[in-house]
């Protein structure tokens, strides 16, 4: 590392200390994602953030031998939050800022400032163990998956944290509709979804929204549009993900081809341990017909059907509880079941992050986190992520 660089090492020092870690890795590269992001000024300010909202006088309490005064800070954490490395909102007529993660949080915040450099780095360092295995510990989930509209029924008892048209209906404006940064990388890498053609799709909701408006990644909609594109979102067969809190700040509508979190999913040998779902598929083996409709339409390789003229099988493990399947099946022969006990998120994402903080794992816990992955992989003998995990620090956790 050049001297110019030990900002930029401050810098990911003080964010892996955060919620969401941010981890060192041998080849530097995440040095490289920090500094596309952030000048070397705007670095050490960063470091003088936490995962904790707070008002400019009190940043600038940390922060005044770097800027001259509260206004000249003011106008620096504005900038860095337009270029997406840190977060703000307005909180009782005040602006606040934080620190933001880097998924969900800086990534998701480059929309208008990917570069193909940029996706080259970030997709070495999240393949890469160190991110992994970080991303894997906290204690709850970032997203959570919900039920697409046509799969619920009022026999489900469906909570409204888990039901999207009571979300949105019930959420405090604005409304904000991008487009989805995935299948954008994506398309930079040459690629295209294959379930949709369309871009917006993901809706940002409150002060996430109102954060969008400043940055200029997304438009405004009304509550009415919001809904009109979620519905032809679940038409697609998009998976839908909001953030895990009762009040969703955003709500992602995902495919398995660009997703990085269901690409994640599908690597993981036993996935529903470190996701947050209240429901799962069910297949009637007496009037399957095993058309296949149901596995097609999986996005994260949850159903199968064989070729032994067998009923359509769920995998329990593998079962995200989205409901896409529900909708396309012929017979109706699939529905979704939901869980004995019922997960309730946190209320809001600080609340989240505060659970996240106080059961942050140490060494021992990410060691043990290393071998219960190993172990599941042997046992699932779904082994794509243990091979990875033994070729020289590497995986393949959220690869795009």
């Amino acid at each position: 590392m050049e001297p110019k660089d030990q900002v930029y090492i401050k810098l990911q020092k003080h964010l892996d200390k955060q919620a969401i870690g941010f981890p060192a890795t041998r080849s530097g590269v995440e040095i490289k994602i920090l500094k596309h992001i952030f000048t070397p000024a705007e670095a050490e300010i960063a470091c003088g953030l936490s995962h904790k909202f707070e008002p400019l006088k009190s940043i600038f309490s940390r922060a005044d031998h770097l800027v001259d005064s509260p206004e000249e800070l003011g106008t620096c954490l504005d900038r860095m939050q337009k270029k997406g490395g840190i977060e703000s909102r307005i909180n009782n007529g005040k602006m606040v800022y934080c620190n933001a993660p880097l998924v969900v949080g800086m990534y998701e915040f480059q929309l208008k400032r990917l570069t193909t450099d940029f996706i080259e780095n970030f997709n070495k360092y999240t393949s890469h163990k160190n991110f992994g295995i970080e991303f894997l510990s906290t204690k709850l989930p970032q997203m959570r998956t919900i039920p697409v509209a046509k799969s619920i029924h009022p026999h489900h008892k469906v909570s409204t944290f888990d039901e999207v048209a009571t979300l949105i209906q019930q959420a405090e404006g604005p409304f904000v509709i991008y487009a989805c940064i995935c299948r954008k990388k994506k398309s930079l890498e040459g690629k295209s979804c294959k379930k949709t053609d369309r871009q917006e799709t993901c809706l940002a909701i409150g002060s996430m929204a109102q954060m969008e408006l400043q940055s200029g990644a997304g438009r405004e909609i009304t509550r009415d549009e919001a809904m009109s594109i979620i519905e032809r979102n679940q038409k697609e067969g998009l998976v839908l993900q909001p953030s895990n809190t009762e009040r969703a700040e955003f709500i992602c509508s995902c495919c398995g081809c660009c997703c990085g979190m269901l690409r994640t999913h599908k690597i993981l040998p036993k996935p529903l341990d470190f996701w947050a779902s209240n429901f799962h598929a069910k297949v009637d083996k007496e009037t399957c017909e095993r058309c296949g409709a149901c596995e097609k339409r999986c996005q994260v390789r949850a159903v199968n059907v064989s070729e032994k003229k067998q009923p359509a099988m769920v995998n329990l493990d593998r079962c995200l509880g989205c409901g896409v399947c529900v909708p396309g099946c012929p017979t109706q022969s699939i529905t979704l079941v939901k869980k004995p006990a019922e997960v309730r998120p946190p209320l809001t994402r600080e609340d989240l992050h505060e659970i996240i903080m106080a059961g942050k794992k140490g060494r021992l816990g990410t060691l043990k986190l290393t071998g219960k992955l190993i172990v599941d992989s042997v046992r699932t003998r779904h082994m794509n992520l243990i091979k990875s995990l033994m070729c020289s620090g590497s995986g393949n956790f959220m690869r795009n």
